[in-house]
């Protein structure tokens, strides 16, 4: 077994769990480290509110760093709430000769709103903690702390980390999520460089108690295992966005992200292959089912939990297929990123609909319109005319472009069932029917299937 790194985390505690020491260690763990901690202060507080702040002394804190860089090997480390100047002092002595990588999070405020780092803190930070980091990460509140300056445009971020870089810090990584923008632009920025952005779809959310320990634990944790900053702070930067995805309620206030999302993910990787496997016995044998099929090959797709790529979804290596009997036969076996249009309109849909974990794709002949029609089943065609350049070829980039445009355009798109292709020179018209899951896929086609040879039970 090759070496766990450890990564230690020099922060506050959360007693709700979702912030602090505790989301490090959650981060740190999933991301394959080994999480050790020095604790600055004592939180009472949960996803509402902090209600009080007790910190041990300085010296306390010092004991806890000095005697875990004594015995332990120390891959990568990262800072969080600091509170007190006292606290910065003692840290940084100890830090001042280290040998791994340290990302410093200046910790001011808390979700919530509650301040926590004291007043005489601040230059403290700037003068003892700023210059030891590989990686400073301040949220735009706190770069306009520390600079002093308002933070509006995206010159001003450029500014305010040149800003930064002067207090001493090797790079800066200015993160964007206060801003209100489609997409979350985090600019990084070093000595010798120019600004470069870090960019990821914003989730919807109110469940982003501990993003910026999360972040922060996550970079520090890509570094202790040899990655490049820019490696690290993508790889970071991902599995924040799969976690707040994954977000859920756990009090009256704004839950954390989920730390565990990966884990459920590759947890229910068995459970959708086998999902696909007997999804594809059920519609080989089914009476009706070639009626529905195009004349070219049809594929389903099955997404697990917070899919967002290709490999997060799976079908048949080779799909369906009809045979010399006019029989509907499976090609190949079940497995991931095999089906890329049918994936690929699938995870688009789900940027719209995150409802959606399933899709099908169906002929687009008279019959089955015409029993789409007749069971209210709305049809959202994409338009081929004016796709972009770049969406085209078998890759999955029409279906990928098109089913995100015209459900995006759509007041209530959550009522489609059915996105369409019209199809084109060499390109058979198909719908590709979207389900929850495979069951209610089951449940719809067998509707779609009754009406199309006016027979109940035909699947």
């Amino acid at each position: 077994m090759d070496r766990i790194p450890c990564i230690l985390t020099i922060a506050g505690s959360d007693s709700g769990g979702g912030a602090g020491i505790q989301a490090d260690i959650k981060a740190i763990t999933m991301l394959g480290g080994y999480g050790a901690s020095v604790i600055t202060a004592l939180t009472a507080q949960n996803t509402a509110t902090v209600t009080g702040i007790h910190a041990p002394s300085a010296k306390f804190v010092a004991l806890q760093l000095k005697t875990v860089l004594d015995d332990i090997r120390v891959g990568a480390a990262k800072t969080g709430m600091l509170f007190s100047a006292p606290i910065i002092e003692a840290v940084a002595g100890l830090l001042g000769n280290k040998t791994f990588p340290l990302v410093v999070d200046p910790v001011c405020v808390a979700t919530s709103g509650a301040r926590l780092l004291q007043e005489d803190a601040v230059e403290a930070m700037r003068t003892h903690m700023f210059p030891l980091a590989d990686l400073l990460t301040p949220n735009l509140p706190e770069a306009e702390l520390f600079t002093g300056m308002k933070i509006e445009t995206r010159e001003d971020a450029f500014t305010a980390a040149r800003l930064l870089l002067k207090m001493g810090p090797k790079a800066v990584l200015i993160k964007g999520g206060h801003n209100d923008s489609p997409a979350v632009t985090d600019w990084f920025m070093d000595s010798g460089g120019e600004p470069i952005p870090f960019m990821q779809q914003r989730v919807d959310t109110i469940f982003t108690h501990g993003t910026g320990c999360t972040l922060s634990a996550a970079i520090a944790t890509g570094l202790g295992f040899g990655l490049d900053m820019g490696a690290a702070i993508l790889r970071a930067q991902e599995y924040l966005n799969l976690a707040l995805r994954a977000g859920f309620r756990l009090g009256e206030g704004g839950g954390p992200p989920n730390h565990l999302a990966p884990w459920i993910k590759e947890r229910a990787r068995a459970s959708v292959l086998a999902s696909v496997d007997d999804l594809g016995r059920r519609l080989s044998s089914a009476a009706g089912m070639r009626a529905m099929l195009p004349r070219g090959r049809a594929n389903v797709a099955v997404a697990v939990p917070f899919a967002d790529r290709l490999s997060d979804v799976a079908g048949f290596s080779g799909g369906f297929i009809t045979t010399a009997r006019d029989q509907v036969d499976v090609v190949g076996y079940p497995e991931f990123g095999s089906c890329p249009r049918t994936a690929a309109l699938l995870l688009s849909a789900r940027r719209v609909c995150p409802g959606m974990g399933c899709a099908m794709t169906l002929g687009a002949g008279d019959e089955l319109l015409r029993a789409l029609e007749e069971l209210g089943v709305e049809i959202a065609w994409m338009d081929r005319e004016n796709a972009p350049a770049y969406a085209s070829g078998d890759s999955g980039g029409f279906e990928e472009w098109g089913a995100f445009a015209v459900l995006s355009s759509l007041a209530d798109a959550g009522s489609v069932r059915a996105v369409g292709d019209p199809g084109g020179f060499g390109r058979e018209p198909v719908v590709y029917f979207l389900a929850g899951d495979v069951h209610e896929l089951l449940v719809e086609l067998r509707k779609v299937a009754s009406k199309m040879a006016k027979s109940p039970d035909v699947i």
